[in-house]
Order: structure tokens, then C-alpha cells, then sequence
């Protein structure tokens, strides 16, 4: 039989397993809400032992708490923010939605291990109190989306942003190393006049590019933090230099430049800066998306379809199928694409909990966007190092579908007009034939000009050499 602790709240009596570090309000949070295997993630619980850390620090510099008390308080927040105790944090994500229960699991571990450090047993509270002691000054409402806005900033800065560079240099590569593989270019799926696989890739490195500049400027809204506001954001309870001291110690611990909010009515009633870090990661799924499937059509055959480039065979793709290999990593990618939407779709209802002076769905909100950046983050390094960087192209098949294309015929609309070119392009189309070998037939340019006229390459490039004017 487990061994196990009484303790004692408001609410009366609760028997706790007596060699965890939570307490009474964690447990009772883990009975009222066994909905999922969803607990709150490691990078928040980092970042609430980095609030607690910056409470302890700033109200021992106000003297509201005894050296002891605030010394242990901050040792034990640091063990928490070094990963030393995320299996003492069991409280499912779907819990309340202030994410108090999640607060008060932080305040009890911290306390707990503050008093194991200062000689007394789990459970007794004394001379470190959860309430009193660890969360001084402070309340779940102004801690909890505080620690949100460190932990989407922190992880975004050390795990997607590193990543998406990552994709971007792989995709930035292959743009370079394509650059003069002429092909198809399509619109509406049907062919169009020639790009080179470079200038396809150039484009998809684009858009990663504008995608990093989006999540650089959405993250600028989370730099202000409701620390300081306390239940409805007058502040009520705490110092009136408490939440200066605060940021500047948690600015010392991150390095991020983190600033009290301008209005705590504001910062707390409504998440407005999680609705737009969501979008943006949003946005960066569908660029994914985009990517992924554009690889997958022009690398689709081998004798099927367009196989204009040559994806890294990573596994056998079929279990009835020999030979069969499938663009895994592209579908895997796409996958986390419509996870990601999805998440953002829930962050956006979330918004809809900012009833009055506080959010009512902030941990259903941290939960989604962490786990979209997790996924971004995987889903980018892995499609850059195990697909993009072993794309080799076949530039042979390439130029066949290139020259095949009616659409070349685009290139003599300057010289004999559009009807007159329409109608060569819907000839060589029914005779299945080229636009160049149809005009050698016809006596509107001499072979010279042929050549010249109809070079898919010279297409793909028409104003190569020539002046540019800037837009």
C-alpha cells in the first residue's frame, strides 16, 4: 500500500502520496481533472520557476521576506527551472483556466523543497508557505500568462528560430545549386511557360524568410507582461516596486527584454499577443504546406507524373507494392501543417475566454502554441536535413516538358500577335508535337530565330542582361 501524507487546506483534509513534492491543492487539481495524459509543458514549468525566482529575489530586496525564507524559496526554484523536478507537476492541461491549480502545483513543490532544504517535512509548511511565502505579491492571474509569454518567447527563440534557419539555408542551397535546370512552370496544374527549379526553390526560401520576420515582429507584443496586476490588475496585495524588480530580475535571467504592461486591465482580461504569435505560426504551417506539396508534385512518378526531381528514398513505401518509395517526409510535414492550424484554431476560441478582468482559457492556449512550435521546430529540421538537402534534379526530363509545352508559343504573342500564336499552340497540342518543330514548318522564322525564340532557359530568364528599372 502507498504510503501517504495528510495535509489541510480550506477546503478541509486530503491524503497526499507521502514522497511528492506537490501538495494538497495539486492533488485534489489531479483528482477534479483527469481528463487527459496532456500536463502543462517543460519549457512552462521552466518558466514559472523563472517568476518565482524573480518574486523571491525582488521581495527580499523590499524586506518582506526573511533571508531564509527568500535563500531557499530561490534555490528550489532554480533546481525547478533545471528540470530537477517535471514528474512533480501531474496536473492535467485541461484544469482551470486562470491556470491556478498549475500555480499553486509550482508554489507547493517550491515550498515543499524550500522546507526539505531548511530541515523540515514535506507537508508542514513551515517555515516556507506556498501562499504566503512563495507566491508573495503575486497571483495565478498575473504569474501564469506572465510564464506563457516567457515560456512561447524563450522556446521560440531557442528551438523554431534555429530551425526554420535551417530550412532556409537547405532551401536557399538548392536554389543555387538548380539555378539553370530549366522546367515546366504550372498554373491552375496545367502547363505554363518555363521557370528553372531554382527560381521554384528561391521562391520557397522566400517565404520562409518572410514567415521568420512574421514570428520575429508577433513576438514583440509578448515582450509586456501582466506581472504586477495581481487578481483583476490593480495590483492589490503587492508592493507598489514589486513588478519593476520582478522584470529586471527575469530580464537578467533570459536575456529577453520584457517590460510591465502598460495597462494591467489590458494584459490580463484578454491574450491578444498569444492570438497573434498563433497566427503567425498559422501562417508558417500553410507556407509548409505549400512547400511540401509543390515537392511532392514535381517530384510525383517516376513514369506517372511530372519526375522532375528525385527525392532521398528514407523507406519502402508500400507494404503490397515492391519498390515503391513514398515523399514521407513531405507528408509527415504536412501532417503537422494541419495540427498546427487546428491548434491555432483552439488559441483563437481560447481569446474568447478574456470575459471581464481575466482569460479563462490560458492553459489550453499555452498548451497549443507550445506544442505548434515543438512541431514547426521538428517538422522544419527533419524536412531540411533528411528531403531538401537530398534533392537531386532530372534535368534531362526536365527540358522534355519544357520544350513539349504549347505554352512556349507565349514567346511569339510579341512578334505575330496573340491569335496567330494561340492558334500554333492549339496545333501543336493536337499533334502532340513541339511549338519549335511545328514552326519549322511554317514560314515565320528562320531557324536561327527559332532557336533563339523558344529556348525554354532564355524564357525563364527574359530580362537577363537587361537594365532593370527598381519598382
Amino acid at each position: 500500500m502507498e504510503k501517504v501524507r495528510r495535509e489541510k487546506d480550506s477546503l478541509g483534509e486530503r491524503e497526499v502520496p507521502a514522497g511528492v513534492y506537490w501538495g494538497i491543492q495539486t492533488q485534489r487539481a489531479v483528482e477534479n481533472f483527469a481528463f487527459s495524459t496532456n500536463t502543462i509543458p517543460v519549457g512552462l514549468i521552466k518558466a514559472l520557476g523563472r517568476v518565482k525566482i524573480a518574486a523571491a529575489r525582488s521581495n527580499l530586496d523590499l524586506e518582506l521576506l526573511e533571508d531564509k525564507q527568500a535563500r531557499a524559496i530561490i534555490t528550489s526554484a532554480e533546481e525547478v527551472t533545471e528540470g530537477r523536478f517535471n514528474d512533480q507537476f501531474p496536473v492535467d492541461i485541461f484544469q482551470t483556466g486562470s491556470g491556478t491549480s498549475s500555480n499553486m502545483n509550482m508554489n507547493e513543490v517550491i515550498a515543499n523543497r524550500a522546507n526539505e532544504i531548511l530541515g523540515a517535512e514535506l507537508g508542514k509548511y513551515s517555515p516556507v508557505h506556498p501562499n504566503d511565502h512563495v507566491n508573495l505579491g503575486q497571483s495565478s492571474n498575473d504569474v501564469f500568462p506572465t510564464a506563457i509569454h516567457l515560456a512561447v518567447l524563450e522556446t521560440l527563440e531557442d528551438r523554431l528560430f534555429p530551425a526554420l534557419e535551417k530550412l532556409r539555408t537547405a532551401l536557399k542551397g538548392k536554389a543555387g545549386e538548380l539555378e539553370k535546370t530549366v522546367k515546366l512552370g504550372r498554373t491552375h496544374y496545367q502547363d505554363a511557360v518555363p521557370v528553372t527549379l531554382g527560381q521554384e526553390f528561391s521562391g520557397f526560401t522566400r517565404m520562409i524568410e518572410k514567415n521568420l520576420r512574421r514570428l520575429e515582429n508577433a513576438g514583440e507584443a509578448l515582450l509586456e507582461v501582466p506581472l504586477g496586476g495581481t487578481a483583476v490588475g490593480t495590483g492589490l496585495n503587492s508592493h507598489y516596486r514589486f513588478a519593476g524588480f520582478a522584470v529586471e530580475y527575469i530580464k537578467e535571467m533570459t536575456g529577453l527584454p520584457i517590460r510591465e504592461a502598460n495597462n494591467h486591465f489590458e494584459a490580463q482580461g484578454a491574450r491578444e499577443g498569444l492570438l497573434e504569435i498563433s497566427s503567425a505560426l498559422k501562417n508558417l504551417a500553410v507556407s509548409l504546406r505549400k512547400i511540401a506539396d509543390d515537392i511532392r508534385v514535381i517530384a510525383a512518378g517516376p513514369t506517372g507524373g511530372p519526375g522532375e526531381i528525385n527525392l532521398p528514398q528514407l523507406q519502402p513505401g508500400s507494404s503490397i507494392m515492391p519498390g515503391k518509395v513514398n515523399p514521407v517526409l513531405a507528408e509527415a510535414l504536412a501532417q503537422i501543417s494541419a495540427r498546427v492550424i487546428g491548434n491555432d484554431l483552439g488559441v483563437t476560441v481560447g481569446g474568447f475566454g478574456g470575459q471581464l478582468e481575466l482569460n479563462l482559457m490560458m492553459p489550453l492556449m499555452a498548451h497549443n502554441i507550445l506544442e505548434s512550435i515543438e512541431l514547426l521546430e521538428k517538422g522544419c529540421e527533419r524536412f531540411a536535413e533528411k528531403c531538401i538537402r537530398g534533392i537531386t534534379a532530372n534535368p534531362d526530363r526536365c527540358r522534355e516538358l519544357a520544350e513539349l509545352s504549347p505554352g512556349l508559343a507565349t514567346a511569339l504573342v510579341p512578334k505575330i500577335g496573340y491569335d496567330k500564336a494561340a492558334a500554333l499552340a492549339q496545333e501543336a497540342a493536337k499533334r502532340k508535337i513541339r511549338v519549335k518543330d511545328l514552326l519549322a514548318e511554317k514560314p515565320f522564322f528562320s531557324s536561327q530565330e527559332l532557336k533563339s525564340l523558344l529556348e525554354p532557359l532564355n524564357l525563364a530568364f527574359p530580362h537577363r542582361g537587361k537594365k532593370q528599372e527598381n519598382d
